[in-house]
């Protein structure tokens, strides 16, 4: 395994101190890069994850494109339902379908918590194969989604706006739905861990509707999950905790022992700073959508959140994942902006 030659991204994440700040955005393996979007024309989004010559090539494209300072594994939230026992479909365009959706007790029946090395050999041959291609030029960053996020889907049965039926669903079936969150924590445990042991140097956990909960269920429904996920990892490597909109849970999220917190646009860093403390490293928040704006307005708003996070305990990325119709030279833009900053 060859010796890292930029470590920007672990060093802030142990609160080492940085030459400068690291970058990189998340969902920057895809959809706006004319190369990736070559081989979705060829290959289904499955044919694209299961292979691990695709997912390699995918996820090293914005290391030599972009010039971001790690990588994130080419893969989806959803290999997790899959794996445990649920169809999926990820159709382009509208995004995935789960035929046969969790309604009741009797659905948990057909489910399981899976031998992760049996069922998801796919990605962890990928990120090995990552790992070597990589050869030390940046860290390589593993994930899964949050036991909540992958919820609203198994329940739901496709995406949402509002996971309403999701929602009820918990409040109506309570022990149901704890009896599926702690099985979708232990095959998330298992499979992070195995993520660790293919090659990735750190994790993130992605909650992309924690902000659909009010404080109290955000603890019952989701940070209890997340807790005992980070709280496994703890001696295997640093982990980074985003849960979009959830910026009311800072603080009970800084206090779970997580390396880092992933902070969406809706919250000044002076404020994310204040309620998160001193003793974690925040990563974010540039809205994806600015990435839309002329380049030298784009420049500017980096110098602006760049001098609101500070250069310590600081990961300069996204609010959330990049927009398929940004310019890639837009993306440069961002990052170019972040390694220049003195």
């Amino acid at each position: 395994m060859s010796a890292l030659k930029n470590d920007l991204l672990l060093k802030a994440l142990r609160g080492e101190t940085v030459s400068r700040t690291p970058v990189w955005m998340m969902r920057q393996a895809g959809r706006y890069l004319p190369d990736y979007i070559k081989l979705r024309d060829k290959y289904s989004f499955f044919e694209r994850c299961e292979n691990p010559e695709l997912a390699t090539e995918i996820t090293v494209m914005p290391v030599d494109q972009v010039g971001v300072d790690a990588a994130i594994i080419f893969s989806d939230i959803l290999v997790v339902p899959q794996a445990m026992g649920m169809e999926v479909q990820l159709v382009e365009k509208i995004g995935p379908l789960l035929p046969q959706p969790v309604k009741g007790a009797h659905d948990l029946q057909r489910l399981c918590v899976p031998d992760v090395h049996e069922r998801l050999h796919y990605v962890f041959d990928a990120l090995k194969l990552t790992k070597q291609t990589l050869a030390g030029r940046v860290p390589l960053i593993g994930f899964a989604g949050a036991p909540w996020t992958l919820l609203c889907y198994m329940v739901q049965g496709k995406g949402s706006k509002t996971f309403d039926e999701a929602k009820a669903f918990c409040y109506q079936q309570p022990a149901v739905a704890h009896q599926l969150l702690q099985m979708i924590t232990d095959t998330t445990i298992a499979y992070l861990k195995a993520q660790v042991a293919a090659g990735a140097d750190t994790v993130q956990v992605f909650d992309s509707w924690g902000g659909l909960l009010s404080p109290v269920d955000f603890e019952t429904f989701s940070l209890q999950y997340i807790r005992q996920i980070v709280t496994a990892m703890k001696d295997v490597c640093p982990t980074i905790v985003f849960a979009k909109g959830a910026w009311f849970a800072l603080e009970d999220m800084a206090a779970t022992g997580a390396h880092g917190l992933g902070i969406d646009w809706c919250i000044k860093p002076e404020l994310a700073r204040q309620f998160a403390g001193s003793n974690i490293t925040l990563q974010g928040n540039f809205d994806p959508a600015k990435l839309l704006a002329p380049i030298p307005e784009i420049e500017k708003s980096v110098k602006e959140m760049l001098k609101g996070f500070g250069r310590q305990r600081y990961i300069a990325n996204l609010g959330h994942g990049i927009l398929p119709n940004v310019p890639v030279d837009h993306a440069k833009a961002f990052v170019e902006t972040v390694k220049a900053h003195g």
